[in-house]
């Protein structure tokens, strides 16, 4: 079942690539986090994945459904 609508699931898939790419492609302003830049990247992951599979157990949990009901 989904519950990520369209405007939710293309902003978890912008900032998702941000958060994915950003700690890598600006390796310079990030190099004082250690590891806490893989980290970012993986929220970054979680993002994309959420936005591809249009499902979200964070807003199962709470109730949430940004989706258009059928």
């Amino acid at each position: 079942m989904h519950n990520v609508g369209s405007v939710d699931r293309a902003i978890r898939l912008i900032l998702g690539l941000v958060l994915l790419l950003s700690p890598f492609l600006a390796a310079g302003s990030f190099a004082g986090l250690g590891a806490w830049r893989y980290a970012i990247a993986a929220v970054g992951l979680v993002l994309i994945a959420t936005a591809a599979f249009r499902f979200c157990p964070a807003y199962r949990l709470l109730g949430i459904q940004t989706c258009a009901r059928r």
